[in-house]
């Protein structure tokens, strides 16, 4: 195991780092900081998490935005 930093959309948002044989997330983006020191399977999963919590995060806006335009 090694650390990894983790992108989404071309961004870096944090890194994975072993913790206790998991991956603890070290978030560097305030839009991440949810997921911060929670411990992962893999990399994969934290990315799993990232895009899960960001699409619940953009699920608001949308709504937000249709009800001005209605």
């Amino acid at each position: 195991m090694s650390k990894q930093v983790i992108e989404y959309g071309g961004e870096a948002v944090g890194v994975v780092v072993p913790d206790e044989g998991r991956f603890k997330f070290l978030a560097v983006k305030y839009h991440v900081w949810d997921l911060d020191a929670q411990r992962f399977r893999s990399a994969d999963e934290a990315r799993a998490a990232i895009r899960h919590l960001l699409a619940r995060q953009a699920v608001p806006a949308e709504r937000h935005g249709d009800a001005a335009a209605a």
